[in-house]
């Protein structure tokens, strides 16, 4: 249902308005399979589990309900609701779970987003129950912390006591402390979620009153403490406080929730990003995304261009530049260097939250400008790190999602996230994915009327309606396994219809047709824009043929993914190291890909020794999302066996091969264009000795013969003759040396294989080997940045670690060639340490915290009695038992090797705490 908004002076403007929820519905396709497995989750899931925390903090009955756990569990037996200033000090308050409240709040934004869609009205007036019921008991909470008198305002709301903002404004650190701002925000967006799709008063007159008591604890401090609030690592985090309170000003009419948003300016980032300075290397990722959109409301309510300056700037600076294929970004939750991609992929990369508020921005940022770069990104991150969070199973007490949708080689999605900060957006991500598929301008959705407009930014199957316009959209598509939509179009009289031109989509490629009749294709800005007089049922096709692409990292060519249209391709296998790819004689013009790509009935595809299967496929197989380029030899696509020149792919100094300097770019305008390239790289090649005259020639002829660019011959392409003369014409300008021969062969050898990991579980015996065209080459070698040394006759063992092994021949015409190997080595099990502290006369808490500094712990799993094998992810609590009990654990690191089982004896209950 529509806000009931009150008209606030410099409200901003909007190019593009999205469609209300419930007047958008999907139909089936992969969206729905994520979609219903959640909407299952939202419908049989108790509320009281979900208050369950907030209950026991105001001294409320939990009619024996237990908290969701994880992150989301009651805190410790010893804890209590302290007020703002009794808290007793870190060392005499044992404290646990200290984020707890902000799942219930997601959980209610879910619960109020599915309410407030489209679909069966019984269905949804179930979920506005539900809804309605956690709002209610929230209220409850509220009036029972507000009579208790020990909290500085009676709207304060949470399922801890207020001393964590104290200690906060102690500047307490992340640990003593975790991000209490940060819970507070998604209760709050929880309400007004319930507000907005449920029109729920209650939840605006909740939400109100704690935004008053943000205000009384904020308005008092001094800016500088402030500063250094936000500034703390976590502990500081507070989510998009400053958007809900934004939210609420607009909501309720009281201008003061807008000063009480800008008390969250982070002054420092918002001054070096307004000036376009990047200094975000290292900063908390999802910590200061999610203040953008707030920064973004700000700028609309106060006018001032400084804080869409910096939003703007910001984004610039993340995409594409510190975003990897799949749309996520961070390592660790940390930002990396500006450019970084494949140089800032470690072992925990992507946590999906970012990923939830980075969408948000885009949204925000399309409904602006109308640019087509942020529904670009928003179709990359939707289709494959976000749809593909969702585990493909049912759950009833699980939302099955992703923490980590990590990118390093080897992965494995981080399922389940009961509790976890990423649990808690991803309850929210899967019931709206209608919420961009379609925006509308002008009639009477737009503030100057104007002439009716739809945009078509994702072409997923789904009806849309636009009652007060007169207009009604139904997509018709199997996207993103086809490529293009049939839209049968709803409307009569003048209506502008958008159809958004994929950046995937190979130039001229793309096709519009209405009622059949072939329509010109001009992009405007990434659209194609029909303006005309409609009639209802008038058909409009698009054709996005979908190609397979060779993408590469802008830091690295050769760090490369496989692009199917819209989808990022996984590559499956047990390996934990660099999976090659051999595509030479695969690459089109365009750098798309000609590729025996077969389909399996699994879902997955075939490519060579490749099983390939979908970002979205919610399937537990280990994968590798980037690859690297290991093309053996210059050669090029073709039917002409001649289009192989058999000449070996040499690399430079800095490891870039003759094909990843031709292709760097990622393809050619024309056939000229890519026969000069060769020509220009092959000169360089040989001018750098690392080819010979000869092997040159024999590169330009495999060119001439190739048929990348060409057109065929039934299409007026030049027969053999044309052939032959663009040969010819190739040769002529050929490099020429007054040496014979080239660069000396040089090759790394291993006398074993590794094992399935690509790790070497014992140290491995590598030989190099050499020959010259010429005399006897010298051959020298190192280990990473070692001092060069001569290869002996005896074969170079290997360490710990991961070596980057270089061998070089220099010939007596003082010709270099050099040869690159990757070899890692792990011959040794982690080790894992177990804390425990005792929770009370009947509980004990278990830490298993493991190492390994060579190739990383890949899980550490345990059991106990009645215990299946469990991966460890957290701290875990025990009940203790009337006897010992023994716990049984052992760590895995990412090479294979696995540490011997190990046992803790957890004494019985009525035993004294070691």
């Amino acid at each position: 249902m529509p806000d009931a908004v009150l008209s606030l002076p410099g409200v901003g403007a909007r190019v593009a308005e999205p469609f209300p929820l419930a007047d958008v519905e999907l139909t089936d396709g992969v969206f729905t399979r994520a979609r219903d497995q959640m909407l299952h989750l939202a419908r049989v899931y108790p509320v009281d589990r979900l208050l369950a925390v907030f209950r026991a903090n105001a001294g409320l009955d939990t009619r024996g309900a237990l908290p969701p756990g994880g992150w989301e569990d009651f805190g410790h037996p010893d804890e209590d609701a302290w007020g703002p200033d009794d808290y007793p000090g870190r060392e005499a308050a044992p404290t646990a779970n200290l984020l707890r409240g902000h799942y219930a709040g997601h959980f209610l934004s879910m619960l109020a987003l599915a309410a407030g869609g489209p679909g069966d009205a019984a269905d949804r007036s179930e979920l506005k129950a539900k809804v309605d019921a956690m709002v209610e008991g929230l209220r409850e909470v509220q009036e029972t912390l507000a009579a208790t008198g020990r909290y500085s305002h009676p709207g304060f709301l949470a399922a801890y006591g207020e001393w964590q903002f104290s200690r906060l404004e102690g500047l307490a650190p992340y640990g003593e402390i975790w991000a209490p701002y940060y819970t507070c925000h998604k209760i709050m967006a929880g309400l007004l979620d319930a507000h907005r799709h449920t029109g729920s008063g209650v939840a605006l007159e909740v939400a109100a009153e704690m935004g008053r008591w943000v205000h009384g604890r904020l308005s008092v401090l001094p800016a500088e403490q402030r500063a250094a609030m936000w500034a703390l690592y976590i502990a500081g985090e507070a989510g998009g406080m400053n958007e809900v309170l934004c939210d609420l000003a607009v909501l309720t009419g009281d201008r003061t929730f807008v000063e009480t948003a800008r008390l969250f300016d982070l002054d420092t980032m918002l001054d070096f990003a307004a000036a376009g300075r990047d200094e975000l290397d290292g900063m908390h990722a999802n910590q200061h995304a999610a203040t953008l959109l707030g920064y973004l409301a700000l700028g609309d309510l106060t006018g001032e261009a400084r804080y869409a300056d910096a939003v703007v700037n910001l984004w610039d600076m993340l995409v594409p530049g510190r975003t990897y294929a799949h749309g996520g970004s961070g390592e660790n939750e940390l930002w990396g260097p500006a450019g970084a991609v494949a140089g800032d992929i470690g072992n925990r990369n992507a946590e999906t939250c970012v990923t939830y508020n980075m969408l948000k921005i885009a949204r925000a940022l399309f409904e602006r400008t109308g640019e087509a770069r942020f529904a670009e990104y928003y179709e990359r991150a939707v289709t494959n790190q976000i749809l593909g969070s969702r585990r493909d199973v049912d759950s009833d007490d699980s939302p099955e999602v992703t923490y980590m949708f990590p990118v390093h080689p080897g992965a494995l999605r981080e399922w389940d996230n009961v509790g976890t900060c990423c649990g808690g957006t991803g309850l929210e991500n899967h019931v709206k994915y209608q919420d961009s598929v379609y925006f509308r301008a002008g009639g009477s959705a737009g503030p100057d009327g104007g002439v009716r407009t739809v945009w078509v930014n994702l072409y997923i199957a789904s009806t849309a309606s636009w009652p007060e316009a007169g207009v009604r959209l139904v997509q018709r598509t199997g996207y993103p396994l086809e490529g293009g939509s049939r839209i049968t179009v709803d409307a009569t009289g003048d209506l502008e219809l958008r159809l958004r031109v994929p950046a995937w989509v190979a130039d001229g490629a793309c096709t519009v047709t209405v009622d059949g009749e072939p329509q010109p294709v001009q992009t405007d800005g990434g659209y194609v824009a029909l303006r005309r007089d409609w009639r209802p049922g008038t058909v409009v096709e698009i054709g996005l043929p979908l190609t397979l692409r060779e993408v590469p990292a802008p830091d690295d060519t050769s760090v490369v993914t496989l692009e199917r249209g819209p989808t990022v391709l996984l590559a499956r296998s047990a390996a934990t190291t660099w999976l090659p790819l051999e595509a030479a004689t695969w690459r089109r013009l365009d750098g798309t890909l000609e590729a025996p790509l077969t389909s399996a009935d699994d879902g997955t595809w075939r490519l060579g020794d490749l099983v390939l299967e979908p970002t979205w496929s919610g399937s537990d197989a280990r994968y590798h999302m980037y690859l690297r380029r290991a093309d053996a030899r210059i050669a090029f696509a073709g039917a002409d066996p001649a289009a192989d020149s058999g000449v070996p792919n040499a690399a430079r100094a800095d490891g870039r091969t003759f094909l990843d300097v031709l292709w760097s770019a990622g393809g050619f305008a024309d056939r000229p264009a890519f026969v000069e390239g060769v020509l220009r790289t092959t000169h360089e090649f040989v001018d750098l000795g690392l080819l010979s005259a000869a092997e040159g020639r024999q590169v330009l002829v495999a060119a001439a013969r190739s048929d990348v660019g060409r057109p065929s011959e039934a299409d007026g392409g030049p027969g053999s003759g044309g052939r032959a003369a663009e040969e010819a014409a190739l040769l002529s300008r050929a490099p020429t040396t007054t040496h014979e021969g080239s660069a000396p062969r040089v090759e790394i050898v291993a006398a074993d294989a590794p094992g399935v990991s690509g790790w070497y579980l014992r140290p491995p015996e590598l030989t190099v080997t050499a020959r010259a065209d010429v005399g006897e080459p010298v051959v020298e070698v190192r280990v990473g940045d070692e001092p060069w040394a001569p290869a002996g006759q005896e074969p170079l063992v290997l360490a710990e670690g991961v070596h980057i092994v270089t061998a070089r021949a220099v010939d007596e015409a003082g010709r270099e060639r050099r040869v690159v190997r990757e070899v890692s080595v792990d011959t040794r099990p982690p080790r894992t340490k177990v804390t425990t502290k005792r929770l009370g006369p009947r509980g004990v808490e278990i830490n298993l915290a493991a190492a390994d500094d060579v190739s990383g712990v890949d899980s550490i799993r345990w059991k106990g009695p009645d215990t299946f094998w469990a991966t460890f992810a957290e701290p875990f609590s025990r009940a203790l038992s009337d006897v010992p009990q023994v716990i049984e654990f052992a760590a895995t690191d990412r090479a294979g090797n696995q540490e011997p089982v190990r046992t803790l004896v957890l004494p019985p209950a009525d035993a004294e705490a070691e």
